[in-house]
């Protein structure tokens, strides 16, 4: 067998006739190999900054403009930047905590770069968007699908005063333009009414319920309550919790083992948090409601709606998660969805859901979109007009600029400070009053670290 097969091959080879591979064996190897499986870039600590082009001179200013707030009353601070595939630079900044209560502790807890944080509404981004576009690129979903025919209760009622429901599609949620309010205060009898509820199942009756507030596509208002309706969309369409979907289906799968809905409950302590506020809820005692909390929050989700009304599972708030998480799922977006082996979603599931929106241009589909004056605050001087990204109450903020193949991620703790002035603006923290609090000139001096 082996001298005719050799023989064949030699006379192949002298005719100039391409040659078949056969096994030796009596039973032949498919000349059809298997594709393997494509791989993505995964990241890599740099050598130096300077490999990817920046400055180790000028990323000492970014650090020390934070460590000026640090010295100045700033609770602390975690940062990762990222460019073409690589770590650039990682630091924690300041403590986790420095208060228990409203008592100052003797001996501040350092934060550390693998603390982890309440990150608020950048869940709207990496838990419910991503599913979204994660569905969007399995087929799953149609963003141009109505709410109604996913959600049956999500229609008008007899009475009300502005209607359109039935026509809502899911685009007008992601683009916070379906007519609905900012919020609706769910766990206070006072300012709930008919919709009070501090049960996750009663919540998610009262949700397709609220009534519009303006006609669908007039206005622009950031609204939770949108996102909270896509996060039980995403449950409808999965057969899923949301928690239990993104944590299956795009955390494990991606290596990443600290980010996670209700981490409290999933092994970690409050040593491993970042604190919020120093009095649960009540803005340093001048707030009130029913089972509110009054101690500092470790661990638990800081969002009224999304701890004592959601379970601490909402599309809206309720993710945790570190730096070095944070800049996997960044890197992701740059990927064009994958990462390693595992491929999460597309390029043009991400194409749609970064585009522009034509309600508000400052918007994707739930993005926040660069390339326009008003968004310095957030983005600084220069990132790119394809930079885009998402922040949260708590002090959290991203930004992915795919011109550059840059990715920022800016965990802080802002909260953890007195309110300024609690009877007069109880949500304005000492924290928010700093640079490092407000994002857009830490932004501004990262961009001028590289050439």
């Amino acid at each position: 067998m082996k001298k005719c097969f050799l023989l064949i091959t030699c006379l192949l080879m002298l005719l100039g006739l391409p040659v078949q591979t056969f096994a030796t064996s009596s039973h032949p190897v498919s000349s059809l190999s298997k594709t393997a499986p494509e791989e993505y870039p995964v990241l890599k600590k740099a050598k130096r900054p300077e490999q990817v082009g920046f400055s180790s001179r000028q990323l000492r200013k970014v650090d020390q403009m934070i460590q000026n707030d640090i010295k100045a009353g700033f609770p602390g601070a975690a940062l990762i930047i990222i460019k073409d595939g690589k770590i650039v630079h990682q630091k924690a900044y300041g403590y986790r905590q420095k208060y228990d209560g409203t008592t100052e502790l003797k001996s501040y807890k350092k934060m550390k770069k693998d603390t982890l944080f309440d990150l608020a509404s950048n869940t709207k981004m990496y838990a419910t968007n991503y599913a979204l576009q994660k569905l969007v690129y399995e087929k799953k979903l149609d963003v141009s699908e109505k709410v109604q025919t996913i959600l049956p209760d999500f229609q008008d009622e007899p009475d009300a005063k502005v209607t359109g429901k039935d026509q809502l599609r899911v685009k007008d949620l992601l683009t916070h333009s379906a007519g609905l309010p900012s919020s609706v205060l769910f766990y206070s009898k006072e300012s709930a009414g008919s919709f009070y509820s501090q049960d996750r199942k009663t919540t998610m009756k009262w949700l397709p319920k609220v009534p519009l507030q303006y006609k669908p596509g007039t206005q622009h208002i950031y609204s939770d309550i949108d996102y909270m309706l896509l996060g039980m969309i995403i449950e409808k369409k999965t057969g899923m919790p949301l928690d239990q979907y993104v944590e299956s289906t795009i955390y494990r799968p991606l290596g990443l083992k600290h980010t996670m809905f209700n981490p409290l409950q999933k092994g970690f302590k409050p040593k491993h948090f970042a604190a919020t506020e120093r009095l649960g809820n009540s803005r340093d005692g001048v707030i009130d409601f029913e089972n509110i909390r009054r101690y500092t929050l470790l661990g638990e989700v800081h969002d009224e709606k999304a701890y004592y009304s959601m379970a601490g599972i909402s599309g809206h708030a309720g993710l945790f998660s570190n730096t070095s998480d944070m800049a996997v799922l960044l890197q992701l977006m740059l990927n064009k969805g994958g990462y390693g082996k595992t491929t999460i979603f597309d390029q043009a599931s991400i194409d749609l859901f970064t585009a522009s929106s034509d309600t508000n241009p400052t918007y994707g589909l739930g993005w926040r979109k660069n390339g326009h004056t008003d968004m310095e605050w957030m983005f600084g001087k220069y990132a790119s007009n394809e930079a885009y990204g998402h922040t949260g109450w708590t002090g959290t903020m991203t930004l992915i600029d795919p011109k550059h193949n840059l990715g920022v991620v800016l965990l802080t703790n802002k909260k953890h400070s007195p309110v300024v002035s609690p009877e007069t603006n109880p949500n304005q923290f000492e924290g928010d009053l700093f640079p490092t609090g407000t994002y857009g000139s830490i932004m501004t001096a990262i961009y001028e670290s590289f050439q």
